[in-house]
């Protein structure tokens, strides 16, 4: 029952974290678009009354006038209602965090921990799971307080951090663990700019406009900094949000540099986006990005096996899959914290693992399953496996 309750828990807050990020994004999204689409004012009073740029734009069968104040408008006022932008940021990274408790926390030993790569105990891991989120944003937040103006090189940074962080965590935690860790690391960066700095400083601004103050114009600077890095930072956490389903890039003996040439290539196409919104398309970012991950394809394209010695039979096969993987792969699982077999795969029948024979092959190759390699399997069983698939995954000897 608890395990039960618990896939209800996950499909739930899963479902929440999908919405809010949607919002999250879009909003992101289209504020970027209008930013780097605004012309200057067609009428002069309004550009005495402080509006910077504006747009034009017609959506769902309507016109719509966009308006941006650098320092709200001038002679009058900010008595308006303000729309604020924030929970849809604050939802996101609540329900990403509950994400990864019921999953990452509450099933370390299945989904964390990798004992092949460091024996940890679970207490362990989440400590250094948690920690490692904190002193992610603390170092984050030095470098951006201590780099206003200096966007390029502290772009160059950040990434040679994000980088050696990717690295490190592939030394602590499985794969899997290790990528998403990596992507709730950005998306704890994004969701902290907007709470720690983009929220408060437009708070701070708005104060300053109603008491009729000269605005301080250092938290708009501040705040379009953290903005323009959660922008960059949107394609990469996209990605790693749905890595789980794709274990041959996490799973890769490189799977750390495999999802760093990923996040390059989401960066150069989300800057193809940017400039376009700006009138400037420039071909070669996109390309530069399909470019990488056609290269990816290429270099990481499985080796042929060589299936031409001596028979692998299918009762070896069978006694294998009934040692490292019906323990989760059937109907009523008797491994820990499963209600239910992965992804519905059943591995109990000759039936069953004929149906599944390519995915049980690719993820046993590559290492992904079992997981964490809590059964043990061995090389070699592994080998057998890729052998049989290769040699036509017969099921009658």
């Amino acid at each position: 029952m608890e395990a039960y309750l618990l896939d209800w828990a996950n499909l739930l807050v899963r479902w929440v974290h999908l919405i809010a990020g949607i919002a999250w994004i879009g909003a992101s999204f289209y504020f970027v678009m209008l930013d780097n689409s605004l012309k200057p004012p067609k009428k002069p009073e309004d550009a005495q009354r402080g509006v910077f740029g504006e747009l034009w734009a017609v959506h769902g069968g309507g016109f719509y006038h966009s308006q941006k104040y650098l320092t709200g408008p001038k002679g009058e006022p900010l008595t308006q209602d303000l729309h604020w932008s924030k929970w849809e940021a604050y939802s996101t990274w609540l329900s990403g965090m509950g994400m990864m408790a019921l999953i990452y926390w509450i099933g370390a030993s299945s989904y964390l921990i990798d004992n092949s790569v460091m024996a940890l105990s679970p207490t362990a891991a989440i400590a250094i799971s948690i920690a490692f989120l904190v002193a992610g944003w603390v170092f984050y937040d030095l470098l951006c307080r201590n780099m206003i103006g200096k966007d390029g090189v502290l772009a160059a940074i950040v990434f040679v951090f994000v980088m050696v962080a990717n690295y490190a965590l592939h030394q602590v935690f499985s794969a899997r663990g290790a990528y998403i860790h990596v992507g709730a690391m950005l998306g704890t960066m994004m969701a902290a700019n907007v709470f720690f700095h983009i929220i408060p400083g437009q708070k701070k601004m708005v104060e300053q406009i109603r008491r009729g103050e000269e605005v301080d114009t250092m938290p708009g600077i501040v705040g379009k900094q953290r903005s323009v890095h959660n922008t960059y930072f949107t394609l990469p956490v996209l990605f790693i949000m749905i890595s789980n389903h794709y274990p041959m890039t996490y799973a890769h003996a490189n799977g750390w540099l495999v999802l760093g040439v990923l996040m390059m290539a989401g960066v150069l196409i989300r800057q193809f986006f940017v400039l376009r919104h700006r009138g400037q398309v420039k071909w070669w970012l996109p390309a530069a990005g399909s470019a990488l991950i056609l290269l990816l394809i290429v270099l990481m394209a499985p080796k042929p096996v060589d299936a031409s010695g001596e028979q692998v039979s299918f009762a070896t096969v069978r006694q294998i899959m009934d040692q490292r993987c019906v323990s989760c792969h059937a109907a009523s699982p008797t491994f820990e914290g499963f209600a239910q077999p992965p992804k519905g795969v059943m591995l109990e029948s000759a039936e069953q693992i004929a149906q599944h024979a390519v995915m049980s092959a690719q993820t046993v190759a590559s290492g992904y399953m079992p997981l964490g390699n809590l059964t043990g399997i061995t090389d070699e069983e592994r080998q057998a496996i890729a052998i049989w698939f290769a040699q036509g995954a017969r099921t009658q000897d």
